[in-house]
């Protein structure tokens, strides 16, 4: 435990939550002898507290982070522009205080507005610092608010509207569980370098045979599953600096981004290492389907095209010769800015499971197509490893993984 006592910061908007943050406030302080770092984000007016304390960073200052003047903001009596411009605000003063270490853990409460301003500020701290989201919205799709970063969502079961039995409850659970979660000193372990990895059911073998041969050679691997928040979340680790090597295996997020599929992971899929230099093993995995949910959900533009029943809930898609060109174009740009050392691995005897000879998908012009669009849009700098096999044979693992090996121990 910390000799000191932990800092947490509230946020919510105290023109119409002030006695509920001074309940949630009084929990914290009195409760679990923390302190407390309170942030205004009310719009509409003062705070209503009780007179015994004011907010450590006003409502005032959280819209001039944003750029605008909060009373500018009161008089024009635009939700839209006031939410975007306090969330801004929220976001660089939340940021700015974490790094003078003015706290360690952060909770918030609030409606929808309030949940959207909040969110928009957790998600700016890095991986690991508490996060608490006390809100109405908790009960439904919260990936919105929650993004790839560690927040933790809390229904507030009744309107955040006054103190009652209710949220008695919810609040005192909150800062106890906030509390403890700033106290907590992670343990130092043998931690070995860690290789974030992507990975699809089609491509399933290959992963586990990746993964169990760089373990062998000391090395950790994450393994992300390339369902659209799994390629999400494996890009912002490799932006906060976490990996020291990705083996990008199976890129099928780009497929579902070109062509509207379900599992896209949004148009800056594959550029995170890219960005930062981390060391990259590249291979265009299940860039042969494109995922949709039920067979009945299929937009009706793709009729007659080919189709692999995954499960009742889960249809997959052939990619054809021309999206096939154009994935291999989009991968190429992407590699293309890599500021640190990166090589592509093509697996000549199809990209999937499906792809292989005798499979649904097999369509050996649809992946000839992929490969020369690569192999000619790709400078002359990334070099471009031809493998005689599927993506799931161990000879294909064994190269890929050698690959991964030598370019970490040679930026180590």
């Amino acid at each position: 435990m910390p000799e000191s006592p932990c800092t947490i910061a509230v946020l919510a908007t105290l023109d119409t939550k002030g006695g509920e943050v001074v309940y949630l406030v009084d929990r914290i302080v009195r409760d679990w002898g923390c302190r407390a770092f309170v942030i205004d984000l009310g719009i509409l007016g003062e705070p209503t507290l009780d007179g015994t304390w004011l907010p450590d960073v006003s409502r005032r200052e959280v819209a001039c982070a944003g750029g605008e003047k909060v009373e500018q903001l009161a008089q024009a009596a635009d939700r839209k522009r006031a939410i975007a411009t306090m969330s801004s605000g929220a976001e660089e003063v939340v940021r700015r205080s974490y790094r003078r270490k003015s706290f360690d853990a952060i909770v918030g409460l609030g409606g929808r507005a309030g949940t959207a301003m909040a969110t928009t500020a957790m998600r700016a701290l890095p991986l690991g610092v508490p996060k608490i989201m006390v809100s109405t919205m908790a009960g439904g799709d919260a990936s919105g608010y929650v993004g790839v970063k560690d927040i933790v969502m809390v229904p507030s079961i009744v309107d955040i509207d006054g103190i009652n039995r209710i949220s008695r409850q919810v609040l005192s659970r909150t800062a106890a569980a906030v509390c403890a979660m700033a106290r907590v000193e992670i343990e130092g372990g043998n931690d070995r370098p860690l290789i974030a990895a992507s990975t699809f059911r089609s491509a399933t073998p290959c992963v586990d045979a990746c993964r169990r041969q760089l373990e062998t050679e000391g090395l950790e691997v994450l393994i992300f599953q390339a369902t659209g928040a799994g390629g999400r979340t494996m890009e912002s680790l490799i932006e906060a600096g976490f990996v020291r090597g990705v083996l990008d295996l199976t890129t099928t997020e780009c497929a579902d981004e070109l062509v509207g599929g379900v599992r896209t992971a949004g148009p800056s899929r594959l550029e995170a290492a890219a960005r930062s230099g981390t060391p990259a093993v590249v291979v265009p995995g299940c860039l042969d389907m494109v995922s949709f949910f039920a067979r009945d959900t299929v937009p009706e533009e793709f009729e007659g095209r080919t189709f692999h029943r995954q499960s009742d809930n889960m249809t997959l898609m052939r990619t054809s010769r021309e999206e096939s060109a154009e994935l291999g174009q989009v991968l190429a740009a992407k590699l293309n800015a890599s500021t640190g050392p990166v090589e592509v691995y093509l697996p000549l005897g199809g990209v999937s499971t499906l792809s292989a000879p005798g499979g649904p998908f097999h369509d050996p012009a649809a992946d000839n197509a992929l490969f020369t669009a690569l192999r000619e849009n790709l400078r002359r700098a990334v070099p471009v490893t031809e493998v005689d096999a599927n993506i799931n044979d161990p000879r294909f693992a064994c190269a890929v993984s050698d690959a991964m090996l030598r370019l970490v121990r040679a930026a180590n």
